[in-house]
């Protein structure tokens, strides 16, 4: 309750103090006006006038203006920089309805300040129908893509209209901004489409590309495998051959009355109960052998014969 209380307290002595302040600032202000004394704030000017007629240009400081002989200060002219913001609707060359947000910044010159402040009763609304001009005698001869490429170039087509009409009236532009080109919703929502659309054909192509190389490398890596597969086959066949050769010549030498077909003929049939072995061996085999029989083996060992021989002769 006391912090409360101290609280309000300290506001009525604030508010108080504020009051007597600004009574000594009307006080000190009608001292000086019947002293016939002005204060001019800086990034200001005066403009003096005496009965009516413009007589000077107050810059900042304390000024004796004589009111008992006609002279007063007709009002002030800030020489800071200001900004405009103008938002301007208009049509591209491919009929695509925009609106163009421009930015000017713009200040009256001090050695001009009578005109800026006399030949001009509102600049905000001058600089705003020059861009209106400049905008839409502009926009309509670039069509949407083109607009927001040549953004520099619609800004100093602007800027420079602005400099050659502003002058004359006592105000400089400092600089020209086209901040934004905003298409229509609708426009909006189409390009963004057509750039998502863009981005999935490219995305598809980029991946089209990985498979492709992905697929040419494995049938690489499968060409080269069969390509060393098909050397340890012909190895190991070679190998075979040599055994067999060994074993047949070795056989015939040590069993008197024996030839080289007797040998063979008994190489495949013992080849042929081992084959018959590995597939009884597996449960769930499915090669089956036509026609069935060690009667058979003859036969084929007759047909190989048959085709060397017939090779051999040509």
């Amino acid at each position: 309750m006391t912090i409360e209380m101290d609280k309000d307290n300290f506001r009525y002595l604030e508010e108080e103090s504020l009051g007597k302040y600004r009574r000594m600032g009307k006080l000190v202000a009608a001292i000086g006006k019947l002293l016939c004394c002005v204060q001019v704030n800086q990034s200001t000017v005066g403009i003096k006038e005496r009965f009516g007629k413009y007589e000077e240009v107050l810059e900042p400081g304390c000024h004796c203006v004589p009111w008992v002989i006609g002279s007063r200060v007709a009002g002030e002219l800030t020489l800071r920089l200001r900004q405009l913001d103008v938002r301007c609707e208009t049509k591209t060359k491919d009929n695509v309805f925009v609106t163009v947000v421009a930015s000017i910044q713009y200040r009256a010159m001090e050695d001009k300040a009578s005109d800026a402040y006399y030949k001009l009763s509102n600049p905000k609304s001058q600089i705003q129908s020059y861009v209106f001009d400049v905008i839409r005698a502009s926009i309509p001869k670039l069509e949407l893509d083109d607009a927001f490429l040549q953004k520099n170039e619609i800004a100093r087509a602007v800027e420079e209209e602005l400099e050659k009409a502003m002058f004359a009236y006592g105000y400089e532009i400092v600089q020209t901004l086209i901040v934004d080109i905003e298409p229509d919703e609708k426009v909006k929502r189409a390009m963004n489409e057509i750039n998502a659309a863009a981005r999935l054909r490219v995305a598809a192509n980029e991946k089209a590309e990985a498979e492709k190389i992905i697929q040419i490398k494995r049938a690489e890596g499968e060409a080269e495998a069969k390509y060393l597969s098909g050397l340890g086959i012909a190895r190991q066949r070679q190998a075979i051959v040599d055994g067999l050769r060994d074993s047949v010549l070795g056989f015939s030498g040590n069993v008197p009355g024996t030839s080289a077909k007797d040998v063979m003929d008994l190489v495949l049939l013992t080849q042929y109960f081992d084959t018959m072995k590995e597939i009884g061996s597996t449960s769930k085999s499915s090669a089956i052998f036509l026609p069935h029989g060690p009667g058979a083996v003859a036969d084929i060992a007759s047909q190989i014969r048959d085709g060397c021989l017939q090779a051999s002769s040509h």
